[in-house]
């Protein structure tokens, strides 16, 4: 798990006042990099983790606990979507299924443009579908997901 901070705050900690926790979920280092990257610069946490499964964990729900504390941290969830063992799909699903986590923001990632699984993410909650490699364009989207404009 990797933690990181943009804008002002140096320590990636407790976090600030406004400062807004992005949890970035792909099996890609490349691709967690490129979303570090990209939230650099903006007053976002950006904690990034290898799996659904290590996303689940540190939501507090990876152990079948029902949530934890540690959830009402994270603003965004982003995902990839197609990961070994857990695809994002099913960690949108077990997300918005989980009474504590279902309120948080899950936008999905992938490099593939396939209409029926855009369609089938958005119907089970996802706020966004995302085409990869992310451009910066994309980061003003997740901006206004996470700061409630359209």
């Amino acid at each position: 798990m990797s933690t990181s901070s943009g804008g002002a705050s140096a320590n990636g900690g407790g976090g600030g006042v406004g400062e807004l926790h992005v949890l970035a979920v792909d099996d890609s280092s490349v691709g967690r990099k490129l979303i570090e990257k990209l939230l650099t610069g903006f007053p976002y946490r950006v904690t990034t983790v290898d799996s659904g499964k290590r996303a689940l964990e540190l939501l507090g729900i990876g152990k079948e606990n029902g949530g934890s504390s540690k959830a009402a941290e994270v603003n965004l969830i982003l995902t990839d979507y197609c990961m070994p063992e857990m695809t994002g799909y099913d960690l949108l699903k077990r997300v918005k299924g989980s009474s504590a986590l279902r309120d948080i923001p899950v936008v999905i990632m992938s490099s593939e443009n396939v209409p029926n699984r855009i369609s089938r993410c958005m119907e089970e909650g996802a706020v966004d579908f995302l085409l990869k490699p992310l451009r910066p364009a994309d980061v003003s989207r997740i901006m206004n997901i996470m700061t409630g404009s359209k």
